[in-house]
């Protein structure tokens, strides 16, 4: 529901709970599934305010179609940024190299730029190794002091020569600080490189472009997506009561992302998780919020979530919406019992995304058992949410013997694309139903 202090102009959020608040006696647990819908989309005087940094793998594997249809997809999202944006281009190697500017720094998009840009965009040649850390603190120091959304597409065909300790420690060092959605082009990268980025930097997720000719579209589709963003830096705040504990922050859709340990405190009794940048869009939360029970028909509030842009150089926070999450104990069974449909469709679709992912890494070390317990697990839990899509992708993995029941075997001969697609689109859910309409004044629905 909207904030009541909220009157002043500027972004226009709403947030909706779903959940079953009321609880059998001796119960702690109390677990709600937060929608957060944005409604602001983006003027056209509001693209100045926006900052896109491409960075394109020149590793040497990157040699030939490779490499052409990168310059080709590289030079798409130039074209889609509008004008005033301020953008820079990177080559990435054993180095972050600027491609264009020259310089260190972000330019503002205009025809003059725009053309030289292609230009140097054509110069790009594929050489040395990968070090994809290096790359995204390039990014990091160019968007330093930038004002507005801060976007970077990330272009890969390798894998990372770091150190996962160094790669971890630089992604630690780095995360909430931009926007990184990153693609994979062929199947020699590692998807676990990219998903790791994805859940520092708050990707739509990692993608894979199996045929390089497909780039040019995909980034396209990425860089109007970025432009469609006039909101940068909104946390979920929530705050809980004393001798509470947060079990778990989950983004749920349109993506599985974990946010639990990424909560900053800024409050007392309460935690700031950052969610990134927005447009007009809708995402949904998973919070699980332990509460000491309670005597039977006590009620408390467990939870209070809200929108906010953290004020800065002293400013004021700013509050764009909030909601409550309740408890209720109460003796009476059917009441208790009964778990609100959302609250387990996400529930579901999470454990759909780690059963995937456990079930990949099991059969990729040769643990049959494992794999088959796993992906028949995920199976079951996609055929029972409707989840067609994914569906699809796991019979492409093993053969279903019976999807109610996850009854599986594992095919001897997997194409490695159909795997890696499978791998990457596994923290992507589907939605129970559409959004009820905003909430009245008085809370109500």
């Amino acid at each position: 529901m909207p904030h009541p202090s909220e009157s002043a102009p500027g972004p226009a959020f709403r947030v909706e709970i779903d959940q079953n608040p009321h609880l059998p006696l001796g119960a702690r647990e109390v677990h709600a599934v937060v929608g957060v819908t944005s409604e602001t989309p983006v003027a056209a005087g509001d693209a100045v305010r926006a900052n896109q940094v491409v960075v394109v793998d020149t590793s040497g594997s990157m040699y030939g179609q490779k490499i052409n249809a990168a310059k080709r997809a590289a030079r798409a999202a130039v074209e889609t940024l509008r004008d005033g944006v301020r953008f820079a281009v990177v080559a990435g190697h054993r180095e972050a190299q600027m491609i264009y500017p020259s310089r260190p720094a972000l330019v503002e998009v205009d025809d003059r730029t725009r053309a030289e840009a292609y230009e140097a965009i054509g110069r790009l040649r594929a050489d040395g190794g990968t070090r994809m850390g290096a790359w995204l603190k390039r990014a990091a120091s160019l968007f330093e002091g930038a004002d507005g959304p801060r976007h970077t597409i990330l272009l890969t065909d390798g894998q990372n020569n770091e150190s996962r300790a160094e790669f971890t420690e630089t992604l630690e060092s780095l995360a909430g600080t931009f926007v990184c959605d990153c693609r994979g082009v062929g199947t020699d990268w590692r998807v676990e490189d990219l998903r790791l980025i994805d859940e520092a930097l708050l990707g739509g997720g990692p993608g894979l472009i199996a045929d390089p000719d497909d780039l040019v579209e995909d980034f396209r589709a990425m860089a109007r997506t970025s432009m469609g963003k006039s909101v940068a830096d909104v946390a979920l705040r929530l705050w809980t009561p004393q001798n509470a504990v947060v079990r778990y922050v989950k983004q749920v859709a349109p993506t599985v992302q974990e946010l639990t340990a990424r909560a900053v405190e800024r409050v007392p009794q309460a935690g700031d998780y950052p969610t990134g940048s927005w447009g007009a869009e809708s995402r949904d939360y998973h919070v699980c919020v332990e509460v000491p029970p309670g005597d039977p028909g006590r009620q408390m509030r467990a939870g209070w979530v809200r929108v906010v842009l953290p004020g800065g150089d002293g400013a004021e926070d700013r509050v764009l919406a909030s909601g409550n999450i309740l408890a209720e104990w109460t003796a009476d069974e059917e009441r208790s019992t009964g778990i609100d449909p959302r609250v387990a469709h996400y529930t579901g679709q999470a454990e759909l995304a780690e059963a995937i992912q456990e079930g990949l890494a099991a059969r990729r070390d040769g643990d049959e058992d494992t794999a088959t317990t796993r992906l028949g697990r995920a199976v079951a839990l996609a055929h029972e949410s409707g989840d067609e899509e994914t569906t699809r992708l796991l019979s492409r993995v093993v053969d279903v013997v019976d999807a109610g029941t996850g009854t599986v075997r594992l095919r001897s001969q997997v194409d490695k694309v159909d795997e890696m697609t499978l791998d990457t689109n596994s923290t992507r859910t589907v939605r129970t139903r559409a959004r009820r309409e905003p909430p009245g004044p008085d809370g109500t629905p």
